[in-house]
């Protein structure tokens, strides 16, 4: 098994601007990274299979809603917590990160946001501690980056509705007790439900021959029929609004989980520049490689400062979705960047299992095009400058 001899990066001294419980919070996951996902995760993502046994450990940690109020068993933390831990489970995974990402904010979030009281108190509780895993269906084979043109839709049919249709690229998918899904009413009006494992109809079949995020676990909803109760139905929650809130706060959590991934591959590269020898010394003796490593510490110390401003932000009700957008666009963006330059620095073992190099990159290569492409992202700060939509 590897040894984790990860040691974080904090070139601005960031540590200053945290409070206690949010470096006590960060620490703890940082520590459960070092002792449970460091020394599996290239195995599981070699046999691209995802290690079910964190579920348990995720939730003890406070991966799961850790904004979730406490009266409905989530820890109640603030924002910049949260960031924290999904920069740590990043660190470790980005498909483990995603795990906790898809049922904190894509999951508990819009229960909390949207449901029903009833529905806050059936589910949220056993969501916290992972008794219940949970995903959430949006993205469509035909619709991915225009939501509004989802073809799945329920009909009204007295005590309950019956819904058809598909959703696909959904993380957790295969194992997921509910499904949080959105579809059209037979006005074409977009509403959000719970769908719940061993309702009549109701699969989810894995996706196989995954290059990216190997170590998580990514299929399909396919509804045939599908009868919902209507107490399962969001009750006022109507148009995209819904979904795409879900999205901004999944987004926030990916700006720092990005950061994760590429301090990961920087301490890697930085250590081994240490121990490389080439020409009678060692590699970071040489200018073209301490240009690497000194771009990106300077990249990722601007992502942290980007991050921690958003959190203040978010903890006060302040983040518009543009600055999420930015700050998700950029990070990822960094993070790929750093994991191609410090697998240049680790030669030709970067592409092995020895290092995480190749799996970060390969991974970042579908955080760089989920919640949203690095492409759409760049035309929301477009619009959000100019007041102008490249979109229509």
């Amino acid at each position: 098994m590897a040894t984790d001899n990860f040691q974080a990066p904090d070139y601005y001294l960031l540590d200053e601007l945290l409070t206690d419980e949010q470096k006590l919070v960060r620490d703890t996951v940082r520590a459960w990274v070092k002792k449970e996902v460091s020394p599996i995760i290239e195995d599981y993502a070699q046999r691209a299979e995802f290690p079910k046994q964190l579920i348990k450990g995720l939730g003890e940690v406070g991966a799961f809603g850790p904004y979730i109020p406490q009266e409905y068993g989530g820890p109640g933390l603030d924002q910049v917590s949260y960031g924290l831990i999904m920069q740590e489970l990043e660190r470790g995974d980005s498909g483990i990160r995603s795990t906790a990402s898809v049922q904190s904010s894509l999951v508990m979030y819009p229960i909390y946001a949207f449901g029903t009281e009833e529905q806050k108190r059936k589910y949220l509780p056993k969501l916290a501690t992972g008794e219940l895993m949970g995903c959430f269906g949006l993205t469509e084979p035909d619709h991915g980056s225009n939501p509004n043109g989802m073809l799945s839709n329920f009909k009204d049919k007295g005590d309950h509705v019956v819904l058809n249709g598909a959703k696909m690229w959904i993380s957790n998918s295969p194992f997921a007790d509910i499904a949080v899904v959105w579809a059209k009413d037979e006005q074409g009006v977009i509403r959000g439900m719970i769908v719940e494992r061993g309702m009549a109809g109701f699969t989810t079949p894995e996706t196989h021959g995954k290059w990216s995020l190997r170590a998580s676990a990514t299929g399909e909803l396919v509804f045939d029929n599908v009868k919902v109760p209507k107490e399962n139905l969001f009750p006022d929650i109507k148009g995209l609004k819904g979904p795409l809130s879900c999205l901004n706060s999944a987004r926030y959590g990916i700006s720092w989980g990005a950061i994760g991934a590429a301090m990961d591959c920087y301490d890697s590269a930085l250590r081994y520049s240490k121990e490389r020898i080439q020409f009678g010394r060692p590699i970071g003796g040489f200018q073209l490689t301490q240009k690497k490593l000194a771009e990106m510490i300077t990249e990722i110390t601007k992502a942290q400062m980007l991050t921690w401003r958003l959190g203040i932000l978010k903890n006060e009700n302040r983040a518009t979705p543009a600055q999420i957008s930015m700050a998700k666009r950029n990070n990822v963006h960094m993070a790929l960047t750093i994991a191609r330059e410090a697998r240049q620095i680790h030669g030709g073992m970067g592409i092995t299992g020895e290092y995480p190099i190749m799996r970060h990159m390969m991974n970042l290569e579908s955080v760089i095009t989920y919640e949203g492409t690095h492409d759409i992202h760049l035309l929301i700060t477009g619009y959000d400058v100019t007041g102008i939509s490249a979109f229509e």
